[in-house]
């Protein structure tokens, strides 16, 4: 995996030159810009937009959510993110159990404040992942990647959503009748989209034409075809699982506009009101500025946005072969049938 040593400083300058716009920038006091950084102008290409192609990584630690822990504070001081890197490289050492998401700020952060001797991963069975699989992270010192509401935290959900939380619990704690029973990803149809999660197989390519924008998703091969063309969306009725998306410039930024979206298909909750709007900027010569406005009113009670930094790769994304010679889920219904035929005996 590619890593540049000096990513902390450039989100310094970032941060920096976005102030005003979310608690944590308005906070967030810079380093000294380096010369590169002050010299630094965005490439173009032959039809004169910025060029963002290329192969960018969503290996960021910051959590999606700020931890309760952590109320109030939208930043961590320089020798707390010091003591959280420490113990992440002392944590996944490929010595203990992986942690995939948010549970591994969350475990860290857990074990440097003493609440927490140890962690699990996923399922903490025998044959669960080794933290050689737990990919190196990217800290910096927000606490949240959403940036609004100020508090960091999710909006409150809907009754509706509530209750389709409540049954995708109940679901999980029982054996699964058919497939339709796993989840999206499981059965290799679609991570959703936008894809927040970092850590796992969260690399993006994207590529440009004058009237297409293509992000290629390193996770079940996902292609989001984009439009400049400045043609409306789709009819309401026409609904996809990556949505009916957008684009257009406004100056150095791609902005995206995405609708048309099936139910469940964003963080499990999302309804067919789903709505969301996505702002790529180059804002160096290593970081791909990646803020995401969800506004869905069938789940959360009001919008939230989201601020993820994305980093240049020199990894090309391979196959992601998914469900192709995976038996995976045949064992997984084959299990529930066992399951439910010991349950019977008893």
């Amino acid at each position: 995996m590619f890593r540049n040593l000096t990513f902390v400083a450039v989100v310094a300058v970032v941060l920096a030159l976005v102030a005003g716009q979310a608690i944590a920038q308005q906070s967030f006091t810079a380093k000294p810009a380096t010369v590169a950084a002050k010299t630094w102008k965005v490439s173009r290409t032959v039809d004169g937009q910025p060029d963002l192609q290329g192969v960018w990584a969503n290996n960021n630690a910051t959590p999606l959510e700020r931890p309760k822990e952590l109320a109030g504070r939208a930043l961590l001081t320089e020798q707390e993110v010091a003591a959280l890197k420490a113990k992440a490289g002392e944590l996944f050492s490929g010595q203990s159990d992986a942690a995939f998401g948010d549970t591994v700020f969350l475990s860290v952060l857990a074990n440097v404040s003493g609440t927490k001797a140890g962690f699990k991963s996923t399922d903490g069975e025998t044959g669960d992942y080794s933290s050689v699989w737990t990919v190196e992270r990217d800290w910096d010192n927000r606490t949240s990647l959403i940036t609004d509401p100020s508090d960091g935290r999710l909006p409150p959900t809907t009754p509706q959503a509530q209750e389709k939380q409540r049954a995708a619990a109940a679901a999980r704690n029982r054996p699964a009748a058919g497939p339709e029973d796993r989840s999206l990803s499981e059965r290799c149809i679609t991570f959703g989209s936008p894809r927040l999660a970092a850590g796992y197989n969260s690399y993006f390519q994207i590529l440009q034409a004058p009237k297409q924008v293509v992000i290629l998703m390193e996770t079940i091969h996902d292609a989001r075809v984009i439009p400049l063309d400045g043609n409306p969306h789709l009819p309401a009725n026409v609904q996809t699982w990556l949505g009916d998306a957008r684009g257009r410039w406004e100056g150095d930024t791609l902005v995206v506009d995405t609708t048309n979206y099936k139910p469940g298909v964003f963080l499990n909750v999302s309804t067919e009101k789903l709505h969301v709007i996505e702002r790529f900027t180059r804002t160096g010569a290593d970081t791909l500025k990646w803020e995401i406005t969800v506004d869905d009113p069938g789940a959360w009670t009001k919008p939230w946005t989201a601020m993820i930094p994305l980093r240049p790769s020199r990894d090309a994304l391979y196959e992601y072969a998914c469900q192709e010679g995976n038996y995976g889920l045949q064992g997984i219904l084959a299990g529930a049938r066992r399951d439910e035929q010991l349950a019977e005996k008893k």
